[in-house]
């Protein structure tokens, strides 16, 4: 996105992942700002969609790629920096996932999903009544949702 918009990452605000860590979460950009300005006016949707979204979804391969080396260091320093928010707070959006309770966004109850949430005094706290209301993120919640459920059943035997 820093790229794309000629920006800075500091200058990019409320990014959104939700879902699974793999390659259907969903980098959802619909309440980005990027320098005060909503990302969405900044970026052209076909380049979201064919560039941006897969290229968060494989980010890891592409580090790798890369650097010709594991992609740990650059895990490592995301777990570093949020680790420093949660410890510290942040009224920055982050992505954390948590075990669902089946009261958020429709995400049934009982897997690890990722939701944007703001932190204060070591807890986390979700951000709510964001709209899903288009049909794409609608879909791509779903997908990732749909996965993780996919993964919960067939493990189930092994939690009993």
């Amino acid at each position: 996105m820093a790229l794309k918009t000629g920006s800075k990452v500091t200058d990019i605000h409320k990014l959104a992942v939700w879902g699974n860590h793999s390659p259907t979460m969903y980098p959802d950009i619909r309440y980005t700002t990027v320098g005060g300005k909503k990302a969405t006016d900044l970026v052209d949707a076909n380049w979201v969609k064919d560039e941006f979204v897969p290229r968060v979804q494989l980010r890891g391969a592409e580090i790798i790629k890369l650097r010709k080396l594991s992609s740990a260091a650059s895990a490592g320093n995301a777990a570093i920096d949020h680790m420093r928010d949660w410890a510290f707070g942040s009224e920055e959006w982050q992505s954390i996932a948590f075990k669902t309770d089946g009261k958020l966004y429709g995400i049934p109850a009982g897997i690890i999903f990722s939701f944007p949430c703001t932190t204060a005094n070591g807890k986390y706290k979700p951000v709510e009544g964001l709209k899903i209301d288009d049909a794409i993120s609608q879909e791509r919640i779903k997908k990732t949702t749909d996965e993780l459920l996919s993964e919960r059943q067939a493990v189930e035997h092994l939690l009993k």
